[in-house]
Formats: structure tokens, C-alpha cells, sequence
């Protein structure tokens, strides 16, 4: 049993430091990043073109900076006495220049670090192609998905929820449009929009930086592979140990039977042959009447007419063994036997009538000589494949 419990040991360990193991390679892989403007491995399937809107047109209201790959620059002249939309924009491209449309669906956040000079309050839009509504090109018909943004010289980290924004009012003026309808989807973007409010400084040139623009996100489906292969690994383990486990029972009962088949010889005495009388008397009278719970060294040293070191002498000789390690063998020997052949017999009524008055004692005493309770050695016996009596002649006890 030993053997087998620092086998299950290992395999624990193991399994913990391999679902460890396990589960931070799929839990890092359930968080998505992509770096919006930056190559990433293997190409991107849409790129983004640097342009600009200004209404009405006023090329000197906005300059965007297009040499810039990694990020977003604009300067913003606002006129101090009007409010023109004006922003910086991003076009959804495919590799050969012409518009697309980008998937964003498996992506919550957009991250990215603004920095404003003076300190400013910017419109973040992604338009959004409707296919019952939209007219491509037309970005007018575009539904713009919107929120604000603050930003100051020093740089902000600004994370903005993709799932949580906002379509203004004006874009249902059309009578085809149901207010009601706020709902949106993310794997249809053709644009994303860094704009100008009516907050911003007007009358005041300003320059904008947006800079490691990146898409941010949860896959779950990794965290659902690893509780499954988790699951699986310990439910196996359970499997493998609790059949290791009795098979290694059955192995340690089976032998421990065998080992004490010697000592059912109480059933079969035949102790004539022996030369030593009195060694004859002692084993014989210990061998008839173990089942007797007042039984103990002083009265079989009276029974016999020995005295107690002989009797200890005897049993020390013939068998290796204390007056009470013998006993104590005689009776859950017998036990065990009854155990096998009478189901009727409870244990509380096989441990009387073994010798043992308290119950507790008996089954603390039989898990110890044969690592289980008497009840699963009787659940064990039941089975025949399980438990295999050992055969053969019951040999003798004492030596002549």
C-alpha cells in the first residue's frame, strides 16, 4: 500500500504542475491583443489609411500627419466663431487599397495613449456599415458607435469599452430609423474617427498624438479547453487510484490471509505427536478458548501449571510472538474466516464472538492487520474474483 500511495503521490504532484502549467499557456492565450497599426505575424488582412473630415471643407481646420505608420498625428485649427466637424480618421483597407470592412467582434477594449496640446476633450466614433442601411462610401449612412475622450500634454492611457457605446440622436433623424434600436455590431467597422467637440480650444492651435493603438479582448473558449482537460486529468487520476488502489487491497488482504493461515490450525490440532507436553497444554488450551474475553496470560499460566514467563516462552519459540500479538491474531484469524462464510452475522456480533467486547477496538484492530474495516473485507470476500481464499492443507501450529 505504500508503494502504491507514493505512486499516487507523484502522479498528484505531477497533474498540479501540469494543469498549472496548462492553465497559464490558456489562460494567456484567452486574452487577445492586436496592435491596431503595427504588422503583426503572418500579415494583416486589413490595414488602415490615414485621412481626414472637415465640414464644411476647410483644408487649414485639420492636418494629418500620414508619414506617421505607428500612430496618429493631427493639428487642429478651430475657427473661434463656428464648431465644424472636423477629426482624424482611419480607413478599413484590404492589401490591394480598396475598402473594407474590419472585424472587431472578438474585442472589448481599444486602448491607446493620448496626449493633447493644450489639454483638450476629443470624439471617438467607429463607423459601423449597416447592411439594410448603409450606402457605401457613404459614411453619412455609416452608424456611428461614439464616445469622448480627455487628453493633456503629459499623455492619458485611455481605454475605451467597443460594447458600450453610444449612437447619437441625430443619426435616426431619417424616418427609416427606430430610435429604439441602439443595439450595434462590432465585425463590420469601416472607420474609426479622433474628432474634435465643442469643447475643444477654438481660436487656439492644438496638436494631437494618439499613439500603441490596440485591440484588447477575451476568447474563452482556451478557459473552457483547459476546465475540460483539467476535468478529465483528475477524473482519470480518480479512476486510476481507487482501482490501484483496490487491486492493491485485494493483493494486501490475499496476502495477509496467507500469511496467517498458520495460525487457523486451532481448528485442526493434533497435538499428540508432540515430545513437549507442556508446550502441547499451552498452545492447546490458548487455541480453545481465545474467543473467551477474560482470557489472559495469568489464567493460562494457571490452566496449564506453568507460569507466565513459560507461556511467554512457548509462544515466543513456536511462533514469534507475545501472549497478546497471538491472541489478538487467533481472533481476527477467526474473525476473518466468519467475515467470508456468514453473511448473516453482523460484525458487532462477530466481534463478540471472537472475544472482543468493544467494537471500536475490534475494527481498530482488524484495519491494522489487514488495511481495510471488516466491512469492506466482507464486500471484498463477496466478489470471488476479487478475493481468492488461500487453498491447501491447514498446517500445524506448534512444532513437535
Amino acid at each position: 500500500m505504500q508503494k502504491l500511495y507514493r505512486r499516487a503521490l507523484c502522479a498528484f504532484v505531477l497533474i498540479l504542475f501540469l494543469d498549472a502549467l496548462l492553465s497559464a499557456v490558456l489562460i494567456e492565450r484567452s486574452y487577445l491583443s492586436q496592435s491596431l497599426l503595427l504588422p503583426q505575424g503572418g500579415g494583416q488582412a486589413v490595414r488602415w489609411r490615414h485621412t481626414l473630415t472637415a465640414v464644411p471643407w476647410n483644408p487649414g481646420f485639420i492636418h494629418v500627419d500620414e508619414a506617421v505608420r505607428d500612430g496618429l498625428r493631427f493639428d487642429l485649427n478651430l475657427p473661434a466663431d463656428s464648431d465644424p466637424i472636423v477629426s482624424a480618421d482611419l480607413l478599413a483597407e484590404d492589401g490591394k487599397g480598396s475598402p473594407t470592412l474590419a472585424d472587431f467582434s472578438a474585442y472589448d477594449i481599444l486602448s491607446f495613449v493620448a496626449r493633447c496640446s493644450p489639454a483638450n476633450t476629443l470624439l471617438f466614433a467607429a463607423s459601423i456599415h449597416d447592411e439594410h442601411l448603409s450606402q457605401s462610401g457613404n459614411f453619412l449612412t455609416y452608424l456611428p458607435a461614439t464616445t469622448y475622450f480627455s487628453c493633456n500634454e503629459e499623455g492619458v492611457p485611455v481605454s475605451l469599452d467597443l460594447k458600450r457605446l453610444t449612437i447619437p440622436e441625430w443619426w435616426f433623424e431619417s424616418p427609416q430609423r427606430d430610435l429604439a434600436h441602439q443595439e450595434y455590431r462590432l465585425d463590420r467597422v469601416a472607420r474609426l474617427v479622433f474628432g474634435a467637440t465643442w469643447q475643444s480650444r477654438h481660436g487656439v492651435p492644438a496638436h494631437v498624438e494618439i499613439d500603441k493603438l490596440t485591440l484588447r479582448g477575451r476568447d474563452y473558449r482556451p478557459v473552457g479547453w483547459m476546465a475540460g482537460i483539467v476535468a478529465a486529468g483528475w477524473i482519470a487520476f480518480a479512476v486510476w487510484f481507487f482501482r490501484a488502489h483496490a487491486r492493491a487491497l485485494r493483493s494486501n488482504v490475499d496476502t495477509q490471509l496467507n500469511q496467517d493461515l498458520p495460525l487457523v490450525a486451532y481448528r485442526q490440532l493434533t497435538l499428540e505427536p508432540h515430545r513437549d507436553k507442556e508446550k502441547a497444554s499451552v498452545l492447546e488450551f490458548i487455541a480453545t478458548n481465545f474467543s473467551d474475553p477474560t482470557l489472559d496470560l495469568e489464567r493460562v499460566a494457571a490452566a496449564t501449571g506453568t507460569n507466565r514467563t513459560k507461556v511467554n516462552s512457548v509462544l515466543k519459540s513456536e511462533l514469534g510472538m507475545t501472549f497478546t500479538n497471538y491472541l489478538n491474531k487467533l481472533r481476527l484469524t477467526e474473525a476473518a474466516r466468519q467475515l467470508t462464510e456468514n453473511s448473516d452475522m453482523t460484525v458487532a456480533e462477530i466481534s463478540s464472538a471472537v472475544g472482543y467486547a468493544n467494537v471500536s477496538y475490534f475494527n481498530k484492530l482488524f484495519k491494522e492487520a489487514y488495511s481495510c474495516t471488516p466491512k469492506a473485507f466482507r464486500t471484498l470476500a463477496d466478489h470471488p474474483d476479487r478475493l481468492e481464499q488461500p487453498a491447501g492443507p491447514v498446517q500445524e501450529v506448534a512444532s513437535s
